[in-house]
């Protein structure tokens, strides 16, 4: 019997191809304890935010003061995931 490969591209979606999530540009303005941030939006909106699991798996640092992309979940519009940070 011949094995069916699986649609390997399934498996391997960026973040930024997620279109569940609302993506809002910001700027860090406080870091807290246990790797949150703060982040206040280009729209205005303060979230609270943690780094998303790729930027810690190659050690990203975000400092006060970087400019990022936060992922929202449509669900709840305060807390999000930083998933780029601009150079």
């Amino acid at each position: 019997m011949a094995r069916r490969r699986r649609n390997e591209d399934a498996f391997y979606e960026e973040d930024n191809e997620r279109d569940d999530h609302v993506k809002l540009d910001g700027v860090i303005s406080n870091v807290y304890a246990g790797g949150q941030f703060e982040v206040k939006t280009d729209a205005g909106a303060v979230v609270r935010a943690q780094l998303c699991g790729r930027m810690r798996k190659y050690r990203i640092r975000v400092i006060l003061g970087d400019r990022v992309t936060v992922a929202l979940s449509p669900y709840d519009l305060t807390h999000g995931m930083i998933v780029y940070r601009a150079k």
